[in-house]
Parts: C-alpha cells; sequence; structure tokens
C-alpha cells in the first residue's frame, strides 16, 4: 500500500515537473520537491521499493533542471 502511495506522489510530481521543463517554467520544480522527498520517504518504508525508485528518478530530471536553469528559470 505505501508503494502505490509513493508511486501516486511519483506521478503528481512528474506531472508538474514535466511542464516545468518549458524555459521560464522551472520555478515549478520547487513545488514539486517536497512532493518527490515525501514520495521518497514513503517509498524507503515500504517493503517494495519501486515507488521509492520512482519518485528518485523524478528528482534527478527536477534537480538537472533546476541546475541548468540556475534554481530559478
Amino acid at each position: 500500500m505505501l508503494n502505490l502511495l509513493s508511486i501516486l506522489f511519483g506521478i503528481v510530481s512528474l506531472v508538474i515537473v514535466i511542464p516545468a521543463t518549458i524555459p521560464l517554467l522551472g520555478w515549478a520544480n520547487w513545488f514539486a520537491l517536497p512532493l518527490i522527498v515525501i514520495g521518497i520517504v514513503i517509498g524507503q518504508m515500504s517493503s517494495s521499493n519501486g515507488g521509492r525508485n520512482f519518485c528518485l528518478v523524478v528528482l534527478l530530471i527536477a534537480a538537472i533542471r533546476l541546475s541548468i536553469g540556475g534554481g530559478i528559470i
């Protein structure tokens, strides 16, 4: 159940992160980061690690986009 909840947090975060890759929308990643961290923590408590790994991939995408834009753009 916790794994499913973690995947749900990851999907919601991914819906926010994908449009944030467009120039001048990078600030939206800052709204997705807390959701991603919550998904990682919930996935860590699960017996399965699929949800946690999915959230880590979404976190990697958001972090790369934030680093390219300098944290804001």
